[in-house]
């Protein structure tokens, strides 16, 4: 069984962009020794922060059913830290992955513009691949399963189809490979939208 120092915590930089994820172990050595603070969502759906001591205090008097306990106190499990001074990214390739192609489109078909839970989406080479089309950015789309039935292995304006926009690479990066579960705290949705799927779409 796994302590629950080992659970995991979303790290953000100083711009809280999501760069990584490490155990609560290091979690709280990095908020003791001042290099970061821990992201709280209070009940009004803002955001505060917590250096050591006031997130000491703060687990005393909003104690959680899970809490680590030391020789002095016991202190709650941060879900969402942030660095104080590290503000880049990590140097790494957007994957072309299924998940990826999801949430860069909103789980919205782009041909019929309705949005969709994932188990109800496909995905479409805009150019078919027996036509030469490739799996890239620019060439694969989120679509229904209907409407990817209705194109076939045509070009979008041969089954009287538009796109809804033009897709390309997306700007944001995935921060982690991190294979997401449905355990993930509820905490880290702000921060995450893409639940980054390892396998890379390929031909």
């Amino acid at each position: 069984m796994k302590s629950l120092l080992d659970r995991h915590v979303l790290v953000l930089n100083r711009l809280w962009q999501a760069v990584n994820v490490c155990s609560a172990r290091r979690a709280f050595a990095l908020l003791y020794q001042g290099h970061a603070n821990v992201v709280w969502r209070d009940d009004g759906n803002n955001y505060r922060t917590h250096d050591f001591r006031s997130w000491h205090d703060f687990s005393r008097t909003e104690p959680d059913a899970e809490m680590v306990r030391t020789v002095r106190f016991d202190i709650r499990i941060p879900t969402v830290v942030v660095l104080i001074l590290f503000d880049r990214l990590p140097n790494q390739e957007i994957k072309l992955t299924r998940q990826n192609i999801y949430e860069r489109d909103n789980h919205t078909c782009q041909y019929c513009a309705r949005k969709f839970d994932r188990e109800d989406l496909n995905l479409d080479h805009v150019v078919p691949r027996q036509r030469g089309g490739e799996t890239t950015w620019e060439n694969v789309v989120c679509s229904c399963i209907a409407c990817n039935t209705l194109k076939g292995g045509r070009l979008p304006r041969e089954a009287g189809m538009r796109l809804l926009r033009e897709p390309k690479r997306p700007r944001w990066r995935p921060f982690v490979h991190f294979t997401f579960s449905p355990a993930i705290h509820d905490s880290w949705r702000h921060f995450v939208d893409v639940g980054c799927w390892n396998v890379e779409l390929g031909d």
